[in-house]
């Protein structure tokens, strides 16, 4: 059965935003950019913000009646290696997001097993860290390339073929059929 989660944010803490000045007006916002450390794991395994590289947001926060609507933006510097070749990557990501934080005793119609996915204020406190490794994850490219058409590594040799692209081997002998080969030479040797 999943539980609102009682853990009690540390309103100190980076990406913990306090939505008191808001005061459950309706209407009411608050616009302001913040830079913050980027949390651990803001990426995937071969493409993130490094921790606590400087995260760039641009926030508003908006009270509505059943919490704060936070749409923000959010830019950093991405490292990582490009998959086929493995040179590293560095480029800028700039991710939108836009997320509902519901008052932690509002009323609900349906249990909170079936509203897991609802995220909630903690009395004024919203914790902003998981919207943005969402947002953030979701925006990078499942296999990142250095360049669009990356001809990766030799598979003989382990060569990079953008720097060489006439590069090649003599006819590649699998170990395997090596004692054919010979057999071969023997039966038509050069002059």
């Amino acid at each position: 059965m999943g539980e609102v989660n009682t853990s009690h944010l540390d309103p100190r803490a980076p990406l913990v935003l306090d939505t008191r000045e808001l005061g459950r007006r309706p209407g009411s916002q608050r616009e302001f950019t913040r830079t913050v450390p980027a949390p651990a794991d803001l990426g995937i395994e071969v493409l993130g913000v490094r921790e606590g590289a400087p995260v760039e947001l641009d926030l508003r926060l908006e009270s509505v009646m059943e919490g704060v609507l936070v749409t923000g933006k959010a830019s950093a510097e991405l490292g990582g290696e490009c998959v086929r070749c493995l040179e590293p990557i560095s480029e800028e990501i700039e991710v939108d997001f836009q997320e509902l934080y519901v008052y932690d005793d509002a009323r609900h119609d349906e249990g909170d097993d079936e509203e897991s996915d609802v995220r909630r204020l903690q009395g004024d406190l919203l914790d902003l860290e998981s919207v943005l490794r969402d947002a953030v994850v979701l925006a990078l490219p499942f296999q990142p390339l250095c360049e669009e058409d990356c001809p990766g590594l030799c598979i003989e040799c382990g060569a990079r073929l953008a720097e060489d692209p006439e590069h090649s081997h003599e006819e590649p002998i699998d170990p395997r059929w090596a004692g054919l080969a010979a057999l071969k030479n023997e039966d038509h040797p050069t002059d």
